[in-house]
């Protein structure tokens, strides 16, 4: 009796290992993509070392927001599919601060997490169906809604619409 309730509990265990094998201990999983966005600072949530890093895969995950909208460098209104930056910043914890999002060519923004609002800004991953290549603004480009608020057409907004983005810190 006592070796069927050992065997029984070992085998939970192993379940339970199998069943996280993939995810650490702040619950997010390791990307097994390449790597397209970094997210460090002040969050709750992370897997690797002191950081979040996201593949494609995962951003989808996290949430799949279209928006369409007209841009001050595209012509015409532009499809983007992106994750919302209030799912993002929910997803890691974040509720406050202020976001330092960079691109690969090191230039630099700093976002309010108050933007991080339902109907707001995503990161965009597609634009018109396509993934962006690295020549046209990806792969990831921060996009506000600009044709559904007004005030979402000023050279604040406009400032913060980074591309190229692959990396965020979180400061609070």
């Amino acid at each position: 009796m006592i070796h069927q309730f050992w065997k029984a509990i070992t085998a939970f265990l192993v379940g339970v290992i199998i069943a996280t094998a993939g995810a650490n201990a702040n619950g997010l999983e390791k990307p097994k993509g390449t790597v397209l966005l970094t997210v460090s600072g002040a969050i709750s949530k992370t897997n690797a070392g002191e950081t979040a890093q996201f593949d494609l895969a995962m951003l989808e995950a996290i949430d799949s927001t279209v928006i369409e909208t007209t841009t001050i460098w595209t012509d015409g209104i532009q499809h983007l599919r992106g994750v919302s930056l209030a799912a993002l910043t929910k997803a890691l914890g974040v509720s406050s601060g202020t976001l330092r999002a960079k691109a690969i060519n090191d230039y630099v923004v700093e976002i309010p997490v108050t933007d991080a609002v339902e109907g707001g800004p995503i990161i965009a991953y597609e634009l018109n169906g396509e993934q962006m290549p690295l020549r046209n603004k990806g792969p990831l480009w921060i996009v506000y809604p600009f044709d559904t608020d007004v005030a979402y057409k000023s050279e604040q907004i406009y400032t913060r619409s980074i591309w190229q983005l692959d990396r965020i810190e979180v400061v609070q």
